[in-house]
């Protein structure tokens, strides 16, 4: 009667230590996959130390580097702030000064990257309001889509284009049109349909910030983009309230 009644027991311990098994491969192999979603997750895993409320960033910084990153998130906050008339989002934001770093949470050539519209990572070259702005902005627009509406790729990365006031793309706000390139067809409303064209045309963003601008100055600019979010929210279809150039 005795040893009957451990069968059960381990059984069930064998079971666990399988479930236990699997749980870790599994882990490992979204670590080895997807190691930027795995560093969002954990930046610690990474070598990253919390830096200040939400960012991360290589540990052994000297003061005037941790300087030169709390400024620069605090202008890209601003500019949020300052688009938008408040900040919803609190995305972690992981922030490398050296590209060893930043190829180790699984970043590429880009200079920053907003992961699931969620986080956001920023290399040695994105270190910048503008950039850091940029992907922010992906991450406040999808925030206040609460109803997981979406909108064309075009769109989302003109409004940042013009959240971040880029001046690669967009003239000075003191010009009336705004415009660097105009629009001459239709541009790109999925996510594949925008990497491959902005690959092969440099004003595809340019081209985007114009379309997106134009539209804030007929409507209202924050007005006109508040109202688009909450009509997006209540399920209107957003070529319904937005039309092409």
């Amino acid at each position: 009667m005795h040893s009957a009644r451990k069968k059960p027991r381990n059984l069930l311990a064998r079971v666990l230590a399988v479930l236990a098994a699997l749980l870790v491969a599994a882990l490992a192999g979204v670590a080895l996959a997807y190691p930027s979603l795995a560093a969002t997750t954990c930046p610690g895993c990474y070598g990253l130390t919390r830096l200040e409320d939400s960012v991360y960033t290589e540990d052994g910084l000297s003061d005037a580097q941790q300087a030169q990153v709390k400024q620069t998130i605090a202008e890209a906050r601003n500019r949020i702030t300052a688009f938008y008339g408040s900040q919803t989002s609190t995305p972690t934001l992981l922030v490398c000064v050296t590209e060893g770093c930043y190829e180790r949470i699984g970043g590429g050539k880009e200079r920053g990257i907003a992961v699931l519209n969620r986080a956001v990572m920023l290399s040695p070259r994105g270190l910048d309001p503008v950039v850091a702005s940029h992907e922010m902005s992906h991450v406040e627009l999808h925030t206040r889509l609460t109803s997981g509406a979406e909108v064309p790729q075009w769109f989302d990365e003109g409004l940042a284009v013009v959240v971040s006031d880029d001046p690669r793309y967009l003239a000075p706000k003191t010009t009336e049109d705004r415009c660097l390139a105009s629009p001459s067809g239709p541009l790109p409303a999925t996510l594949d349909e925008w990497l491959s064209t902005a690959s092969k045309d440099a004003n595809t963003y340019a081209k985007s910030a114009c379309q997106v601008s134009r539209w804030l100055h007929a409507n209202g600019d924050r007005t006109g983009l508040l109202s688009l979010i909450e009509h997006l929210n209540t399920g209107t279809p957003f070529a319904s309230l937005v039309s092409p150039a």
